[in-house]
């Protein structure tokens, strides 16, 4: 018991993020979407801000300033100067320039020399379906960057169902199609691959949305194992911004404290993300008025309200393994 109870009460080993991604002044995008539950959920945070915006660009008017690789690169000198560059895990996201993404390879490309073990969760943000239509929301040169130099650095991907068929070269129709296509990107280079929505159907509906996981892991003797999970989760009614960047950053917290069991890791995730959605579509129509649309300023996640959700999840949301 006293040993148990030792161990317990041992402060963990810190666990330091660097974040590269977009911060707004107002709202929850990018750095400010993944630093609160990171640091909820225990890691030290180090962020460089991409950009800096007034507010998301989905609202009718954004101002605001964009760092290019050289800044990124001074910033990072920074940093190693003081050798106070050492990290357990790097996490990227909304990206627009190609030289700026080619900068962040080699910033983990470094890291990784340093520390064999840092993990490197990247969301490859270029686009995504409507009714059934992919399109690019990135310049499309970033599509070869991403799959020649990033993915192959990666070891956690989390890209949407258009971006997974962009990064093989691959449509996927079906589950079956999909999880070959989940093999594909394993053989690219990540570990983990989390394909975060997809219009396939299932068992559920219409009115659910299925993501699916695959992680791979090479046993002590070189044998390969590979645990398959899908999650039906409950669609909500609104368009929300962000919700990549918050699923990214507790994907990485909660695959750092169940690192063998995708299942559960994805589990806390999703139910953590319905949590979040749930209360902020409620308060985004009470803000509204009855027969009202929300407009972006009330869709914007209720992050601080989610705290406790975000800490410690009920798990609404079950993973099915395969």
């Amino acid at each position: 018991r006293a040993g148990q109870r030792s161990a317990a009460m041992e402060p963990e080993r810190e666990c330091r993020v660097l974040s590269i991604q977009s911060h707004v002044v107002r709202g929850y995008v990018g750095n400010k979407a993944a630093t609160f539950p990171l640091q909820v959920l225990g890691f030290e945070v180090d962020t460089v801000n991409s950009v800096q915006f007034s507010n998301h660009t989905g609202y009718a008017h954004w101002k605001g300033q964009v760092l290019n690789s050289d800044e990124l690169h001074e910033l990072y000198e920074g940093l190693k100067l003081n050798k106070v560059n050492q990290y357990d895990y790097v996490l990227t996201g909304y990206t627009r320039d190609t030289s700026f993404l080619a900068m962040v390879v080699d910033i983990v490309q470094e890291l990784k020399q340093q520390n064999s073990n840092l993990v490197y969760v990247c969301d490859p943000v270029m686009g995504d379906k409507w009714n059934g239509e992919g399109s690019m929301y990135v310049p499309k040169d970033l599509l070869p960057v991403y799959r020649d130099k990033v993915v192959p650095v990666a070891d956690i991907i989390t890209p949407n169902q258009f971006e997974a068929e962009l990064l093989t070269g691959r449509k996927i129709h079906t589950e079956k199609e999909a999880l070959e296509v989940m093999d594909m990107l394993h053989a690219m280079g990540p570990e983990t691959v989390v394909i975060t929505s997809s219009d396939l159907q299932g068992a559920l509906g219409n009115d659910h949305l299925i993501a699916l996981g695959s992680h791979r892991r090479t046993k002590a003797d070189g044998t390969k194992m590979t645990q398959r999970i899908r999650v039906e989760s409950p669609k909500v009614d609104a368009v929300f911004v962000g919700t990549g960047d918050l699923f990214a950053a507790m994907l990485l917290a909660w695959t750092h404290k169940h690192p063998n069991n995708l299942k559960v890791a994805c589990e806390k995730t999703v139910s953590a993300m319905q949590h979040v959605l749930q209360r902020t579509i409620k308060s985004a129509k009470a803000q509204a008025g009855e027969g009202n649309k929300p407009n972006s300023a009330q869709l914007e996640l209720r992050m601080v309200q989610s705290k406790k959700d975000i800490e410690n999840p009920e798990i609404i949301v079950k993973a099915t393994v395969l």
